[in-house]
């Protein structure tokens, strides 16, 4: 099953992406809907309500009257967040009943106004923004909603702001422009990269890489989505994660890089690595059982010793490597002290990048970038291993220590 968490601002457009999605095929739930039934007549939710902020919210019928409560909770945050706390329990709960219920090959699209306020970012394999500028959701609010202007400011300053979703984002869908744009925008990430997705899940395969390597412009952005990978991956292996770093290349400012990001993911030992194993996989990390020993860098360590256990994701619209390795072992230590070692060494860079162009030419045409990865262990072991250990010993670099 692949869980995507939708979200966007009020007036954003969130709700027809949704609606979008169910057509196409998606299960929906919709957490306004969800908090609809909670509070509604005769339920325990809309009781804790009244206790909490009296019988003025209720409409002569007995139902919730949202706009008076709306007044209440947007004129004070604190009281917001009570209201949050009665309501957020709750529509979880339901929602899992459905999640629960979802076959394995189904794509279920939460959709949760507030999903980058309550960071449930975590819970999902992609978190999906739709996107508009403050300005046209404020035009949008008070032409087409008929909302008075200072109530829709109230509304959009008690939401996260434009920068928080965007930062939490995996997928920005442009809703500044037509309706149809918008649609096309949808329907293009189904067919190019939910389907897929899910597709890859299922048979528990890595997201086709076919195709030579090839070296883009370092990302300003690929650390934060480093940050974001690992926080679900913490979320989905608990305390057996000692640590999780971002490793390799995209790791290093300034370095053109193959767009994929490297994470390294500690364990007390590989035992642990495989108990997890099947909560990678669940978090859309399959494992890659031909590729989990390590080069040895020096003779003095055995091959043993460097041996890892490997995930890479099934998502076709991010490229991660995921190296589960044991605390302490040389591949683990080599990996942070390479890493470290380039930031701090512009000369390192210079030489490690003119390496990686000159293999790059060396291998263009060819069907895979195996034989490149192979083709830099020379340099990793003649070159970086002794120049980093001796910059490791002048400068008083030590392995983190952990508690």
């Amino acid at each position: 099953m692949l869980k995507i968490g939708l979200t966007g601002g009020i007036a954003s457009g969130k709700s027809l992406v949704a609606t979008r999605l169910k057509e196409l095929g998606a299960i929906l739930v919709d957490a306004d809907v969800l908090a609809r039934d909670v509070v509604a007549p005769g339920t325990a939710g809309l009781d804790r309500v009244v206790r909490e902020f009296g019988h003025g919210v209720l409409t002569a019928e007995g139902t919730l009257d949202r706009p008076a409560l709306g007044r209440i909770v947007f004129a004070e945050p604190e009281q917001r967040e009570v209201l949050n706390g009665i309501i957020h329990p709750l529509v979880r709960a339901r929602a899992a009943a459905i999640l629960s219920e979802a076959a394995p090959g189904d794509i279920v699209v939460q959709d949760i106004p507030l999903l980058v306020e309550t960071g449930q970012g975590d819970a999902f394999h992609l978190v999906v923004v739709v996107d508009a500028p403050d300005e046209l959701r404020l035009d949008r609010m008070v032409r087409l909603r008929g909302m008075e202007p200072q109530d829709a400011m109230a509304r959009m300053a008690a939401q996260a702001s434009r920068d928080q979703r965007l930062a939490a984002a995996d997928v920005v869908l442009d809703n500044s422009g037509s309706v149809e744009s918008l649609l096309a925008l949808v329907d293009s990430l189904w067919t190019q990269r939910l389907v897929p997705f899910t597709d890859n899940l299922l048979r528990q395969v890595r997201a086709d890489r076919s195709g030579p390597a090839v070296l883009v412009p370092p990302d300003p952005s690929w650390p934060a989505q480093a940050e974001r990978i690992a926080g679900r991956l913490r979320a989905a292996v608990g305390h057996a994660a000692v640590a999780i770093d971002h490793i390799g290349s995209t790791a290093v400012p300034g370095l053109p890089a193959k767009d994929v990001l490297d994470l390294q993911l500690t364990v007390k030992d590989l035992d642990d690595a495989d108990r997890i194993a099947p909560l990678l996989v669940a978090a859309g990390f399959p494992r890659q059982k031909g590729a989990e020993q390590d080069t040895p860098k020096a003779p003095d360590f055995d091959a043993g010793s460097w041996q890892k256990r490997f995930h890479a994701n099934a998502d076709p619209g991010r490229a991660v490597n995921l190296h589960v390795r044991k605390v302490g072992s040389p591949g683990w230590r080599y990996a942070l002290l390479f890493r470290d070692w380039l930031r701090a060494n512009p000369d390192a860079v210079a030489a490690y990048l003119a390496e990686k162009q000159r293999l790059m030419q060396l291998h263009q045409g060819e069907s895979s970038t195996h034989a490149y990865a192979s083709a830099k262990e020379a340099w990793f072991t003649d070159v970086a291993f002794p120049a980093m250990n001796s910059w490791a010993a002048q400068s008083g670099w030590k392995t983190p220590s952990y508690s």
